[in-house]
């Protein structure tokens, strides 16, 4: 996939991408500190491909582990509408995952029930303002498995 920056990402993100390829384990952990949280997150760069336009794109988002594979929650901070690259992912399921220095294709599926709500409470301990973040919507936030493709 091509690592294209979507359009009008702030600075903070550019430069997080930026030294994820440059260093990524360095660029792994994030300081969260601007978000309210204490200490660094474990952090992994999605790359989708556009629903509408086709174009990869690459965005650095917070991640935990589960027994298949990365954890990702499409919060948008509580937006009403879910983020782009969760609608890119709805519509083809196959990305790229670069968590720290492993690179490797996946097929993202929406985790629900028992294992959702399993999930969505370790995510909520690595980064506590998902809790936060459920309660700003009335959508149900999707938590998103990206399993290794084999």
């Amino acid at each position: 996939m091509s690592d294209a920056l979507p359009a009008g990402l702030p600075d903070w993100i550019r430069d997080h991408i930026d030294l994820y390829r440059r260093d990524p384990d360095a660029g792994h952990l994030w300081d969260a500190s601007a978000a309210g949280v204490r200490g660094k997150v474990p952090t992994l760069l999605l790359t989708t491909t556009g629903r509408k336009s086709g174009n990869a794109s690459v965005l650095p988002l917070i991640y935990g582990n589960s027994n298949s594979g990365p954890v990702i929650i499409a919060s948008k901070g509580g937006a009403p509408s879910h983020p782009a690259w969760y609608l890119n992912l709805a519509a083809q399921p196959e990305c790229e995952v670069q968590v720290a220095r492993d690179v490797f294709k996946a097929v993202a599926r929406v985790a629900t029930g028992a294992e959702r709500e399993q999930l969505w409470a370790e995510m909520a301990a690595v980064f506590p303002p998902y809790n936060d973040y459920a309660g700003r919507t009335d959508r149900e936030i999707p938590v998103v498995v990206l399993e290794r493709a084999q």
